[in-house]
């Protein structure tokens, strides 16, 4: 662990040296500086976590040597020591950015427990600088794997979207990484200093779902006994993302328009609506339109949330993207160095469904990591359900006669078993048999094959 650098500027010679020398037998690197100019000009050239400044000097008066030093570098605590600790000084250091400050005499350990919390609370800025940094990093648009011209596509436009207030509507399957895409939607906003508040909306219970989007006033029903601010409030000036929105009941849908089109919240047992700056990204599995035709989801609400509706493509109609995604998925697992998929493992996983798309592959990712057998996945090591994918054998469709069979014959049976399976439907039968349009006309013209 690395000595933390201390600047300490005090006109005080023998107080100045036995403070040095009490913080370099507590384990910190001391530069020290006998007045404010001098340490100032030692500020500028080194890297300092915390400064120590006497207030009251002839040359440059504490004070001024905080201001000069937020200025240069406002990450940096600074305490201040006085002989003339008075509220009112106090307060115009605490109000200028110094950390504390304590008044002589002191102690060793007084200024030891100072040091220790102005270190403290430094040391967990720079942890949550260094998260934020990360999330902000993870949640880039980079950061969506998909190099397939469906992804290509819908990156695009949320590119380009992004920096709108206009309200998205995600439409995709269960899996499909709508919230990770909401998540980079906000970072990428002009709303990405503020809250993301994601809300599943089929996951809070129906009685509960208003009180958390909207909150609610002390002893408005019975258990209320404070005041409750909803997500829509907490989120104000930021992004709020409503997931499984096809799941609100209609009275929830009447009252999310009103938010919409007003852009006010009102608290249940509140008397006066309350004003709310919210960038509002919607995402749903479900058709609404369906949902609109059979009579559960309100026309004027479909039309508020698809200002920009985007759909994001299911994992099996962007297959050349499930090799990235692996890579990606094994970087995450720490596995990248020391892991690979055979190319027999690799065609598997990228011919099989997916029916829990990203989400699911993911799972995969992990469970075969914790029980593969060796440095190379094979297709061994691929669970059962993602290797039955796999075409079968001929022989488990045809019983081959003793007396031999007419390939021709079984090709037009086969060609005809696989009409019939998909309804006559000409370009879901080539897709079947895997082969084009063309040649399944061509084959169904050589053997006569007619839908009667």
């Amino acid at each position: 662990m690395r000595k933390e650098n201390i600047l300490l500027i005090d006109d005080d010679d023998s107080l100045r040296k036995v403070i040095a020398h009490h913080l370099t037998l507590d384990g910190y690197r001391v530069i020290s500086a006998s007045g404010g100019k001098e340490g100032i000009e030692l500020f500028k050239r080194g890297e300092f976590d915390l400064v120590i400044t006497d207030l009251k000097m002839p040359d440059m008066d504490g004070m001024e040597v905080l201001r000069e030093i937020k200025l240069l570098r406002d990450d940096v605590v600074v305490i201040m020591i006085t002989a003339y600790g008075t509220i009112e000084k106090a307060v115009e250091a605490l109000k200028a950015g110094a950390f504390d400050y304590i008044t002589k005499p002191f102690n060793r350990d007084e200024l030891k427990i100072a040091i220790g919390k102005a270190l403290q609370v430094k040391r967990l800025e720079e942890e949550n600088l260094r998260l934020k940094s990360e999330l902000d990093e993870k949640f880039k648009f980079d950061h969506v794997i998909g190099l397939s011209s469906k992804m290509v596509d819908v990156l695009q436009v949320l590119k380009r979207v992004s920096k709108t207030d206009s309200t998205i509507l995600l439409l995709g399957e269960s899996g499909t990484g709508k919230e990770l895409i909401a998540r980079a939607i906000h970072k990428n906003s002009l709303r990405n200093e503020k809250l993301f508040v994601p809300v599943n909306c089929a996951a809070i219970p129906e009685d509960l779902l208003e009180s958390e989007l909207f909150g609610y006033q002390k002893g408005s029903f019975t258990g209320a006994l404070v005041d409750k601010i909803g997500k829509f409030e907490h989120a104000d000036g930021g992004t709020i993302f409503l997931d499984e929105v096809g799941d609100l009941k209609l009275e929830l849908q009447a009252k999310l328009l009103r938010v919409l089109q007003e852009k006010r919240i009102d608290k249940i047992g509140g008397t006066d609506p309350i004003e709310v700056n919210v960038r509002v990204i919607a995402a749903t599995n479900q058709n609404l339109r369906e949902l609109i035709e059979k009579g559960m989801f309100r026309e004027d609400l479909y039309y508020r949330l698809s200002v920009i509706p985007v759909r994001i493509p299911p994992l099996r109609e962007r297959r050349e993207d499930i090799p990235l995604l692996i890579e990606y998925f094994l970087k995450d697992f720490n596995a990248a160095s020391v892991v690979r998929f055979s190319p027999e493992a690799m065609k598997i996983m990228q011919d099989y469904y997916w029916r829990g798309n990203v989400r699911e592959l993911r799972n995969v990712i992990e469970r075969v990591l914790v029980l593969r057998k060796g440095e190379v996945i094979v297709s061994d090591d691929l669970p059962e359900e993602v290797r039955s994918n796999l075409p079968k054998p001929i022989d488990l469709i045809l019983e081959i006669p003793e007396d031999g069979v007419s390939l021709d014959d079984v090709e037009k049976e086969l060609l005809l078993k696989a009409l019939e399976k998909n309804n006559w439907n000409q370009t879901k039968t080539a897709k079947f048999l895997k082969i084009t349009r063309a040649t399944l006309i061509y084959r169904m013209e050589k053997y006569d094959i007619r839908k009667l």
